[in-house]
């Protein structure tokens, strides 16, 4: 029995005690009727498998005492199949117990799912934009662009898996003077000049590579006037360094759905026309020949200024052509992942987005990811982007593979700064998080590869006898896996990537326990037993739940290592 399952057996005995005159529950908002029940796993498993607080939310519907609905209900679980016990606690809460067959049925359940087992569809109703490590094409992804490409993509992982609809979007900043800069660097090194210091320009050693790999493809462009050369350079500068950055990415296994240029907002009008739009809901006014918007009405620390007083449009308008674009195409709630260099930004995006008329706490979300450093030997690996000392996403690649980057990039909240140690991240030991992972998984490929040899598998569905699934570490096996879907659920909904990884360690960490101390294959000559077989099935359940659970972080699910 699942925890799904079981939900909805509490919630048919709520309704069918109604239905028989038994329980008379008036209709109150919010209470009753009732959409699901939830049921969780209590601190002290002493408590029971499960416990519920039902009783609880329907006693002012019910008009009677909660632990009085709470015996009610009760002495109606004890006789649905699948429970072997109910225990009223507390003020009204319900333990419950399930058979062990009951609880070994789940084995079979995620066996027969396979990938789908963790998927819902809590989140079906949202269209969400995903909006996250959006960068200048003026020079290769670093490390903080690695971290929000890791965290991002698993979060739109997790989000598909609860249901939503995921739109995964980069946005090219390739409007501002920044392109000049990256034209006029790439046209000195072309003609074989350094470039100045201290003039915004780009200084980077892979500044000399692209000019010569653009010169490679158009010799005809170092023959051009000055002033064409830096727009043939910002030209096709901007195309190779964008197809570099897409390269990366999709190495890195870090898909996009819409690459959306920031040029192309100024190009259609729609930051010329962001005034007027915004000037609809009321919080639009001039002031010293300028045109503001009234962010402090949502809780900005200061207005915003949309078009200064010689008609210059500011970044800010392009924030917020940008919004309405999103809001235009459908979306609901707009993610943004920013860095934590952008964390002034959220006060202003989520102000901004009230003054357009949406809920800023439903139709719009900033995240802020801190920073990340790299240590190898001990020692930072120091990141400086314009002058080329950085640490690129490839060189994350190159250093400790794509598995080990991602996973140990999603495995800590983004709220905290964090350091990835090449040495450990390398190491195949049980210290390295990753490979520990990996190794579960790989270990349960191994027992039915030994199971092979010996001439048995798992057997059929008949075959499969749960019951026989009592012992504590199986118990403790099956209670793990049963929180998965929840797992997924709550990772999404909170945008905590990390949950999921810290979940999947701890799954590792019980199979292994599981391994030691119940024995799956037979020993010797022995034939095979129905325990045996029981075991094979609840192996290869908790194998699909760890490869559902690294796929959802773009980790592969080795069969070997």
């Amino acid at each position: 029995m699942t925890p799904e399952q079981l939900s909805q057996a509490v919630l048919d005995t709520v309704n069918a005690a109604v239905a028989d005159g038994a329980l008379t529950l008036s209709a109150v908002a919010g209470l009753w009727p009732m959409p699901n029940v939830t049921v969780e796993r209590p601190k002290n498993r002493d408590h029971g498998d499960y416990a519920t607080n039902v009783a609880l939310q329907l006693t002012k519907a019910a008009g009677m005492p909660p632990r009085a609905l709470a015996e009610l209900l009760a002495e109606r679980l004890r006789t649905v199949e699948g429970i072997a016990g109910v225990d009223v606690a507390g003020p009204g809460f319900l333990n419950l117990k399930l058979a062990a067959g009951a609880a070994g049925e789940l084995a079979k359940s995620i066996v027969e799912q396979g990938a789908e087992y963790g998927r819902s569809e809590t989140y079906a109703a949202q269209i969400v934009n995903l909006e996250f490590v959006s960068a200048n094409p003026t020079g290769p992804l670093h490390l903080g662009h690695t971290r929000w490409a890791a965290v991002g993509d698993a979060l739109g992982r997790l989000l598909e898996a609860a249901g939503a609809d995921v739109t995964r979007e980069f946005y090219i900043n390739d409007a501002g003077n920044q392109m000049n800069n990256f034209g006029m660097s790439l046209a000195l090194r072309a003609n074989g000049q350094e470039v100045p210091s201290g003039q915004g320009l780009y200084e980077g050693a892979y500044i000399k590579d692209l000019a010569q790999a653009i010169l490679e493809e158009h010799p005809v462009l170092a023959q051009l006037p000055e002033e064409a050369q830096v727009e043939a350079f910002r030209t096709a500068g901007y195309k190779l360094q964008l197809r570099l950055q897409q390269e990366s990415l999709e190495k890195f296994r870090t898909h996009f759905d819409v690459w959306f240029s920031e040029r192309t907002l100024h190009e259609s009008g729609a930051v010329e026309g962001v005034a007027d739009r915004l000037a609809e809901q009321g919080h639009v006014f001039e002031q010293d020949g300028a045109i503001w918007l009234r962010t402090t009405d949502f809780g900005d620390d200061k207005d915003r200024v949309i078009v200064r007083s010689n008609g210059e449009r500011t970044y800010f308008s392009a924030d917020c052509a940008y919004y309405l674009n999103k809001r235009d195409r459908g979306y609901s709630p707009c993610i943004y992942m920013l860095g934590a260099d952008h964390h002034g930004y959220v006060g202003r995006l989520k102000a901004m987005a009230a003054c357009s008329g949406d809920d800023p706490e439903k139709d719009i979300e900033v995240l802020i990811g801190q920073f990340v450093k790299m240590v190898k030997d001990g020692e930072e690996v120091k990141l400086s982007k314009r002058t080329g000392n950085i640490v690129t996403l490839d060189d994350v690649i190159d250093l400790i593979g794509v598995d080990a980057a991602r996973y140990a990039l999603a495995r800590s909240s983004v709220d905290n700064e964090l350091v990835l140690d090449v040495d450990l991240l390398t190491t195949n030991a049980p210290e390295n998080p990753v490979w520990y992972v990996q190794y579960a998984h790989a270990r349960m490929a191994s027992v039915k590869r030994n199971a092979a040899d010996l001439g048995f598998d798992k057997g059929t569905v008949e075959d499969f006898k749960p019951e026989l699934l009592t012992h504590p570490r199986e118990e403790e096996l099956l209670a793990a896996l049963a929180e998965f879907p929840r797992v997924v659920a709550q990772a999404a909904g909170l945008r905590k990537v990390h949950q999921v990884a810290h979940y999947l360690e701890d799954m590792a960490k019980k199979y292994h326990g599981f391994y030691t101390d119940c024995r799956i294959l037979p020993m010797g000559d022995d034939k095979p037993t129905d325990l045996n077989r029981a075991r094979m099935w609840l192996a290869e359940a908790t194998q699909t739940v760890l490869r559902n659970g690294l796929d959802l972080l773009g980790v592969s699910a080795p069969e070997r290592m």
